[in-house]
């Protein structure tokens, strides 16, 4: 559904199966699909319910760790490089291919 939902196609479609038309079980589908979103932390990705105890969760559901992002560490460090007076609101910085040298 993550991908119907990307390309604003409906299920049926995504399973070859459909002419593209938005059929009532494609629409329940994406219905439901956007209300499990809802429910999903924008920052850690678990749902309440993963941890709720009283709801089948477990408080101890997902233990941390530690991953080191190379492409993460290149945008911190430049981050700390922006000059004075650029380092307030709307700067960004972002990475792009490097262009293939022969």
């Amino acid at each position: 559904m993550e991908l119907c939902d990307r390309w604003g196609i409906p299920h049926s479609q995504f399973l070859g199966a459909g002419d593209g038309r938005w059929t009532e079980l494609d629409r329940a589908k994406a219905l439901s699909f956007v209300a499990y979103q809802r429910t999903v932390c924008d920052q850690c990705g678990t749902r309440a319910s993963e941890w709720d105890e009283e709801q089948g969760g477990d408080r101890f559901a997902y233990v941390t760790t530690s991953v080191r992002c190379t492409g993460c560490e290149l945008i911190a460090h430049e981050q700390d490089q922006v000059p004075d007076g650029l380092d307030g609101y709307g700067v960004r910085i972002g990475l792009v291919p490097r262009t293939v040298r022969r």
